[in-house]
């Protein structure tokens, strides 16, 4: 799976996060969550949201959405499958695009 500059550094500010704070578990279900969207993306790239239902204008051609544990993935549907951001559940998911 390819991923952007932007989504790998959200992975790691998240990485930082959670380690600083000791919070091994939700590192471990972070880690989850990114195999499992990754997975799904891969076998059912269509199955994606336009836009998380919060954010309907950050739906945009090309891309989808999907929520795999406590984080939103955004990615392209064209291949090589691309995850362009990781954002958690919470946060303000505009911002971090």
């Amino acid at each position: 799976m390819n991923y952007t500059r932007r989504a790998e550094r959200q992975i790691d500010e998240l990485t930082e996060h959670y380690e600083s704070k000791g919070r091994h578990a939700a590192l471990t279900r972070m880690r989850a969550a990114i195999v499992e969207a990754e997975a799904r993306i891969i076998r059912a790239p269509e199955a994606g949201l336009p836009a998380p239902g919060p954010y309907p204008t950050l739906a945009e051609p090309g891309m989808a959405w999907i929520k795999c544990g406590r984080y939103w993935f955004r990615y392209t549907l064209t291949t090589p499958f691309t995850i362009m951001a990781i954002v958690f559940e919470t946060a303000n998911i505009p911002a971090h695009l």
